[in-house]
């Protein structure tokens, strides 16, 4: 059964790499744009999705948990890899899409939080 949670982590990736792509076409980058944090979102929202409504078994669950343990590693290694030089040099893109990425997340800490503190009065409640 871990191995179905490694295969819902692989179309995950498959479909992060894909969507990270078209966003450097679309931006004029030769390269993957996000895709795997894209690919992480995705496998969060369907994690979350398939354990409210029961159909995530516990094996499957491990299965993902393995590979979400490696995860900060592979992440370093590929921003390692990625010429942040070129990407300044070559225009003002990756600047600003730093810069809108922060501000946004700035902007949704405030709303994640109340989201946290609303779960936790109504499971209080009850």
């Amino acid at each position: 059964m871990a191995i179905y949670g490694t295969a819902l982590l692989s179309i995950c990736l498959l479909v992060g790499l894909i969507v990270g792509k078209l966003l450097g076409w679309l931006v004029g980058v030769d390269a993957n744009v996000g895709g795997v944090g894209i690919a992480m979102l995705l496998l969060i929202l369907l994690c979350d999705r398939l354990h409210k409504s029961g159909r995530l078994q516990p094996p499957s669950d491990r299965g993902i948990a393995f590979w979400s343990s490696i995860y900060i590693p592979i992440v370093v290694a590929m921003a390692a890899s990625q010429n942040v030089l070129a990407a300044i040099k070559g225009g003002p893109v990756a600047i600003i899409a730093g810069t809108l990425a922060v501000i946004i997340c700035f902007m949704l800490v405030p709303l994640i939080s109340r989201i946290g503190r609303a779960e936790s009065t109504t499971e209080n409640e009850s």
